[in-house]
């Protein structure tokens, strides 16, 4: 539906020239809930503004179904755009908030009314329906910036970070309501986050960022389990770095020798070489046990516990430390102290060599 072809954003000149955007293609489809992922800096809003029209690339193409959007200025372009900070009218109610758009639009009267007792039902705002929006929640409040922006029925609604200001349990809730909406709606959704927890929950796909440019694209389960590179390994979820050699690589799989001197075998992502290279192990899949016959030993540092999972922390012999997280279910207590010897286990090709 949305194609990004080539697309860089430069700021400055000479010695000051940076790059917000350094050559960015990327295919969004019709009726996707997709994410653009990465820290703070890192060129994500500046791709999301781009599609709204707020910001003029240096180069490259933007189109959609085949439409050039660049030609269009940001209020003739099919879509619209909820902000981090929402920008609802305090002074208005909810349900002249959510027909502002429409007014301004000239749609007739019965219509907007129509249309607006639809957005407010989607959004289960209909009891606070002449409430002011300085006078309702923070989590209400952004139900109403969603109602207001798929009023108006977008091809394409863009979301800026919207669940930021929220507290950890609604935040949670509205991860959930999100997911509902554009399921119901059949709109394309393009969110911008750098929480991963919200990606994962949300998303269609996910495209992580990183220094103006995309460094992978995939399915959540996709970029969780495979991630193409340390730095999308390290972003997304908790994960064991360990130091190996990589004797030997088949298609995807590598033949690789552990600090401890055992060998095994991993999955590799394209572009692995053998020699010096790097193991991914994610710390729910290894499993804590003694030192002998484990395929590497070391002494538990800390035990932490979380509530649904414990994590077991080892200082590894002839490594860096390693992460064991084990679900706190009945029957599953692991019987360490800190300063006991314990093993590390993980199944074959649980890990991942990655290119750096």
């Amino acid at each position: 539906m949305i194609e990004i072809r080539n697309v860089s954003k430069a700021y400055g000149a000479g010695k000051s020239r940076f790059l917000a955007l350094d050559d960015v293609s990327v295919t969004i489809r019709e009726n996707e809930f997709f994410t653009l992922l990465g820290p703070s800096g890192c060129g994500k809003t500046t791709l999301l503004r781009t599609i709204a029209g707020f910001v003029d690339p240096t180069d490259g193409s933007v189109s959609m179904n085949g439409e050039d959007l660049l030609k269009l200025p940001p209020h003739s372009r099919p879509v619209n755009t909820v902000f981090q900070s929402y920008a609802l009218f305090p002074h208005l109610t909810v349900r002249q908030n959510i027909a502002f758009g429409l007014e301004m639009l000239g749609k007739p009267k019965a219509e907007i009314t129509r249309t607006v007792d639809d957005m407010m039902a989607l959004v289960q705002m209909t009891a606070m329906a002449d409430r002011q929006t300085g006078q309702i929640s923070g989590g209400q409040q952004q139900r109403v910036a969603l109602a207001r922006a798929l009023a108006p029925k977008p091809k394409v609604l863009l979301l800026d970070e919207p669940l930021s200001a929220l507290d950890f349990k609604l935040r949670k809730d509205m991860q959930i309501e999100l997911k509902r909406l554009q399921t119901e709606t059949g709109i394309t959704f393009v969110f911008v986050t750098h929480d991963q927890e919200e990606a994962l929950t949300m998303s269609d796909r996910v495209a992580v960022m990183k220094a103006g440019s995309i460094r992978q694209i995939g399915s959540p389960r996709d970029i969780y389990d495979r991630p193409a590179e340390r730095f999308v390994a390290d972003f997304i979820g908790d994960t064991n770095f360990i130091p190996v050699e990589v004797s030997q690589i088949a298609g995807t799989v590598a033949q690789i020798k552990l600090p401890s001197g055992k060998m095994i075998e991993a999955r590799a992502v394209e572009g692995a070489t053998g020699g010096a290279s790097t193991l991914a192990v994610r710390p729910e899949h290894a499993t804590l046990g003694i030192a002998q016959d484990a395929l590497m030993a070391g002494t538990l540092k800390n035990i932490v516990y979380f509530g649904t999972d414990t994590h077991y922390h080892v200082d590894l012999d002839g490594a860096d430390s390693f992460v064991v997280r084990a679900q706190n279910t009945p029957g599953n207590k692991l019987d360490f102290s800190v300063g006991d010897a314990v093993g590390i286990t993980f199944p074959p090709q649980v890990g991942q060599v990655l290119r750096d």
